[in-house]
């Protein structure tokens, strides 16, 4: 690898890694960010609020990757990068300075989401103008190695935005993190630094990218006048290159989305939110497993080189499908070994007129509840208590069975929580639950370990999905629309496929009263990529990109 090669690479992975750092920011504060931006309404509420506007940034990322795409295609690689980053560093340091509700009203949630789309259409076009300009620098024949750099940026700005967050908490304590601490002009709050020294990483990164050149393909294509004047109709608008997009989305990208936020994402959710591990623990979990992991983008993106990028990223989505069930469950044996025992021994039973029944699925958790069916399910399905339903005649009261004891529906918030704990379910002091201090001391208890194996198994079938993706969506489509159209693909699989997972999944464990059920949405959709994919997915490791036309 020459000089040239090494500052390539370098240039594009610290700007993605820095734009991924910010978007994971929102995602990791969006409790206490709802609290400061959505104060006007309840607890619960708030949370939702937030959750929505981060799910904002996720649902407008293909629309960046047409925006920043066309610039890429029009005026160039080198001008688009400058472009998406500025845009999501300016936004993401404004965050840190958005007053609160408290101090401006309205005024602040409605900032706060047009800022999240800022930074949700500055991702758009980032990724994709990134794996572009290092596949166009790569040498022949070794195209998966150099961009499997960038993929491992996403895990490296989840990385440090775990460690800036974890430090911060640690060091200032939780409730100046949350709202003491003082800064500047009446805000306070230690979350906001975060967002603050992003500027740092911003500088650092413009200046970088300000010393690159132009693509070698670009170039080439710009000197010849090949260059399309119209990429987005011609990626789009043509059957041709049409059908090309859609097998790339539903043959790849699609199976790699789930798998890659199943592996970081849902893990983490699981163990905070299902299995009740603290948020600390959780987290240095998680991050043990990236640390280990990692390396794998690189391993299977050379790969790749070798072999071919099609059986690696099918050959993961299967082996993920075939897994996940059992990895899950090893999960909760051994990070709440208690809970695992309930789950299976004791019986909670909710018999109600079906009628009175309706579906829980809600997704972005707006729906209201009324009936004491749903309102008893839908509290069980919060406190992850599994449950079953049985039907009893029409006009008959609901009620709920918990290991042989009658629980009262009235006020069964407050009820279910003593009597679970009487039946077998953990309580929240449980000390068989895992649990660590600090990072390092992860390392010195046998279960922890034990856990980051399984993580790191999940991070290994991200990295053979994800590894590769980058150099066979370059390798899919011509110099002249390259940029435009893999962009879109890829942000429709990893922003909407991918970005919705944890919160789908969560409805759907919420609607069954199963834990396991959200996993039916990653397995269903790597099965379908795995099947489209093997059928009409060509191997793109030998194409010549520079001269390649479909």
């Amino acid at each position: 690898m020459t000089g040239e090669e090494k500052k390539v690479i370098l240039a594009s992975s610290l700007g993605t890694i820095f734009e991924w750092y910010d978007f994971y920011l929102y995602g990791t504060l969006a409790v206490i960010i709802g609290r400061q931006f959505f104060s006007a309404f309840d607890p619960s509420t708030q949370a939702i609020f937030a959750l929505l506007a981060f799910a904002a940034g996720f649902l407008v990322r293909p629309f960046g990757a047409l925006v920043f795409g066309r610039l890429g295609d029009l005026v160039g690689r080198k001008y688009t990068f400058m472009v998406t980053i500025l845009i999501m560093g300016v936004s993401t340091f404004l965050v840190g300075l958005l007053p609160s509700y408290n101090q401006i009203g309205w005024a602040a949630p409605v900032a706060l989401i047009v800022l999240r789309m800022l930074q949700g259409l500055a991702l758009g076009g980032e990724y994709g103008g990134a794996a572009v300009y290092v596949a166009e620098h790569a040498p022949v024949g070794r195209r998966g190695f150099y961009t499997a750099w960038i993929q491992t940026t996403a895990t490296v700005g989840l990385l440090l935005s775990i460690a800036v967050i974890v430090t911060l908490r640690l060091s200032m304590g939780e409730q100046a993190f949350q709202t003491d601490f003082p800064l500047f002009a009446g805000l306070q709050g230690g979350w906001r630094v975060p967002f603050l020294l992003s500027v740092l990483l911003l500088g650092i990164s413009v200046y970088i990218r300000m010393q690159m050149n132009e693509s070698p393909a670009y170039r080439k294509m710009k000197e010849e006048g090949t260059q399309s004047k119209a990429p987005l109709s011609e990626a789009f608008g043509q059957w041709k290159n049409g059908k090309v997009v859609l097998i790339a989305l539903l043959g790849l990208v699609v199976g790699q989305a789930v798998v890659w936020y199943t592996g970081q994402f849902y893990a983490l959710f699981f163990l905070q939110s299902i299995l009740k591990v603290d948020l600390l623990t959780a987290n240095v979990l998680i991050a043990w497993s990236l640390l280990l992991g990692t390396g794998g983008f690189i391993f299977f993106g050379s790969l790749s080189d070798r072999i071919g990028r099609k059986p690696i990223i099918l050959g993961g989505c299967l082996i993920a499908a075939i897994t996940y069930f059992p990895l899950f469950q090893a999960l909760t044996a051994t990070a709440n070994p208690t809970y695992a025992r309930a789950i299976e021994t004791v019986k909670i039973t909710v018999t109600a007129d079906p009628a009175t029944c309706g579906s829980l699925f809600d997704p972005v958790g707006i729906r209201t509840f009324t009936t004491p069916c749903d309102v008893t399910r839908r509290t069980l399905s919060q406190q992850a208590l599994r449950y079953n339903l049985a039907p009893a005649p029409a006009g008959t009261p609901t009620t709920v069975n918990v290991g042989g004891t009658d629980v009262p529906v009235a006020n069964f918030a407050q009820a279910i929580g003593p009597a679970s704990v009487a039946a077998g379910y953990p309580a929240a002091n449980d000390p068989a639950k895992v649990k660590v201090d600090g990072f390092f001391s992860a390392l010195g208890n046998a279960q922890a370990l034990k856990i980051i194996g399984i993580l790191t198994i999940m991070v290994l079938y991200v990295t053979a999905v994800y590894g590769p993706i980058a150099a066979a969506l370059v390798e899919f489509f011509p110099t002249r629309i390259r940029y435009t159209a893999m962009s879109l693909p890829y942000h429709i699989g990893n922003g909407w496929f991918g970005g919705l997972l944890p919160a789908t999944s969560f409805a759907i464990v919420a609607s069954t009263g199963d834990i396991y059920a959200g996993l039916w949405y990653p397995i269903g959709f790597a099965l379908m990529t795995f099947v489209i994919g093997l059928l009409l997915v060509p191997e793109t490791k030998d194409r010549d990109i520079f001269t390649y036309t479909n």
